[in-house]
C-alpha cells in the first residue's frame, strides 16, 4: 500500500513539473496567434478604408506583426527550455 502511494506521489510530481515547463510555451503560442489574427483584421480594414484610416490600420497591423514575432520567439525559447 505504501509503495502505491509513493508511485502516485511521484507521478503527480512529474506531471506538475512537465505542466509547469510546457505552460509558458502554450501561452506565448496563443498570444502569437492572437496578434497574427489582429494583424489580419487590421490589414482587411486598411484595404477597405479611405486614406486617413488606412495608414492607421496599416501601422496597427505592423505593430501586431512585430508583437506576434516576439511571442513566437518566446514560445520557441520556452519549448526548447522544456525539452532540455
Amino acid at each position: 500500500m505504501m509503495k502505491r502511494a509513493w508511485i502516485i506521489l511521484l507521478a503527480t510530481g512529474f506531471a506538475a513539473m512537465a505542466q509547469a515547463q510546457v505552460e509558458p510555451a502554450v501561452k506565448e503560442s496563443g498570444k502569437a496567434i492572437s496578434e497574427s489574427s489582429k494583424e489580419a483584421g487590421d490589414n482587411v480594414k486598411a484595404a477597405f478604408s479611405k486614406e486617413p484610416g488606412k495608414s492607421v490600420n496599416k501601422a496597427k497591423a505592423h505593430l501586431h506583426k512585430a508583437k506576434a514575432h516576439v511571442h513566437r520567439h518566446r514560445a520557441k525559447k520556452a519549448a526548447d527550455a522544456a525539452v532540455h
